[in-house]
């Protein structure tokens, strides 16, 4: 997701499309279907497989310009079903710097896609001096790519040519393929209205839906929309603020809840995490592909929380809300959609800040207008809540990170892009230029 990226591929890409295509005899089979779906949802799964190096010096000529060219990734091989995929490493702080491209089969058929990219750079991320950067834990990763139910899959990560000679890649590295769980009936309900609520099933549960006991009752699927005359209730479930002190505060928008979309509390850490206030927003695009439907949207958001969480080593989802291509929003990591919740998200600038991101890649394909409007509507409440204009300048001191170093104190739009923050292409180009419309809309929502 960094903007910027100039390399060298030339003779390498001509090698890595001439490598071998065929499955390897002896793969597994693909697991059953079960019967029939769980009323809650059922754990999804996360296969990590180690990177190779494509070629050899003793091969034939393709094999030592591979091998030459430092090629890395794996030969096409039958795998359990998955749904989306990464690249991931050891050291949290390294970059992968080349190409990375990946091929996938549909689940049941002999169907292979044509080779998507990875963004290399996943530049949504904890702060450097975050509690979730600790230890060994937080790894390197790319973005996560949705590929829908997939059965078979191939890599190639072609290095960065750096004075005539392939980069040196980061240590460790895996490919993560990404199976989000059985679609739960609460997220079956997500688009066609508000199933009843239920009993949370663990603690976990009942902590993540408690802290959203002022908006809607515990268990349920779905925070309703409420007009401006229910601005009062939501300031004070935002961390008991005082009535009427923000009167400009747009209309709370529908919004799902981690039940609604089958969150599996148990991935992530039991505490919450809270800044002292949200002073910007910070739009994002997930860089996950737009190969989805809204029916799948849980679907993806689960398996974006699972990759953030077990693949990545952050303590939960890192975006704040998201939203699909129906406009449809959803809470994010955990915390209370009305509190001032730290998010990993704009490296640098986690602190006093939300995350929204769309589900999607927009970097030349614009981005469907529902969301676009579901973005004005949500800043609108959640910048409200705590005063904030969308259309004003926030003053926000950087943290560390590639754009402003650390203890600069950065004059940002209420409401920025990604790439405001940080040397990226996120949001893409086309959700980019949305984004004065949109200041203007939240403007108007707040009735300013």
């Amino acid at each position: 997701m960094r903007a910027y990226f100039v390399t060298s591929l030339g003779a390498a890409c001509a090698v890595a499309l001439a490598l071998p295509l065929a499955l390897p005899a002896g793969a597994a089979a693909p697991r059953s279907a079960p019967s029939s779906p769980p009323e809650r949802a059922v754990p999804g799964t996360t296969r990590s497989l180690p990177v190779e190096r494509l070629g050899s010096a003793a091969g034939s000529t393709s094999d030592r310009a591979a091998a030459a060219a430092g090629l890395r990734g794996l030969s096409a091989r039958k795998v359990q079903p998955f749904s989306l995929l990464g690249v991931v490493w050891d050291d949290g702080r390294a970059e992968l710097r080349g190409q990375v491209q990946v091929r996938t089969r549909t689940t049941g058929t002999d169907i292979w896609s044509g080779w998507q990219e990875v963004q290399a750079h996943n530049d949504d991320a904890p702060d450097l001096d975050a509690a979730e950067r600790r230890g060994s834990r937080a790894r390197g990763s790319t973005a996560p790519l949705w590929v829908g139910d997939s059965d078979a899959v191939q890599l190639r990560i072609t290095p960065e040519t750096v004075d005539r000679a392939p980069a040196t890649l980061p240590g460790g590295l895996r490919l993560e393929l990404v199976d989000p769980g059985d679609e739960p009936e609460t997220a079956r309900g997500v688009q066609a209205g508000p199933p009843a609520p239920l009993a949370p099933a663990t603690p976990e549960d009942a902590a993540s839906s408690a802290v959203n006991a002022q908006l809607a009752p515990l268990g349920a699927t779905e925070i309703p929309a409420l007009g401006k005359d229910a601005s009062q209730n939501d300031v004070n479930a935002a961390d008991g603020r005082p009535a009427g002190a923000h009167p400009f505060i747009g209309p709370r928008p529908r919004m799902v809840t981690r039940a609604g979309w089958g969150a599996d509390e148990s991935l992530r850490e039991k505490a919450f995490a809270y800044t002292s206030t949200v002073r910007a927003a910070f739009v994002h695009h997930s860089a996950s592909g737009n190969n989805y439907t809204c029916a799948q949207a849980p679907s993806v958001l689960r398996a974006i929380y699972r990759y953030h969480v077990k693949t990545s080593g952050w303590r939960d989802m890192g975006y704040n809300f998201l939203v699909d291509k129906c406009g449809t929003i959803y809470e994010g990591r955990a915390g209370g959609v009305a509190k001032p919740v730290m998010g990993a998200h704009t490296l640098g600038f986690n602190h006093d800040s939300m995350g929204v991101a769309v589900l999607g890649t927009f970097t030349t394909i614009e981005p469907p207008q529902p969301a676009v409007d579901a973005i004005a509507a949500l800043t609108a409440w959640k910048l409200g809540l705590y005063g904030a204009d969308p259309q004003d300048i926030a003053r926000l001191k950087s943290s560390g990170g590639n754009r402003f170093k650390k203890g600069v104190e950065a004059k940002l739009h209420v409401i920025s892009g990604h790439r405001d923050g940080f040397n990226t292409q996120c949001p893409g180009d086309r959700l980019y230029d949305k984004l004065g419309t949109t200041r203007i809309a939240a403007a108007q929502l707040q009735g300013r």
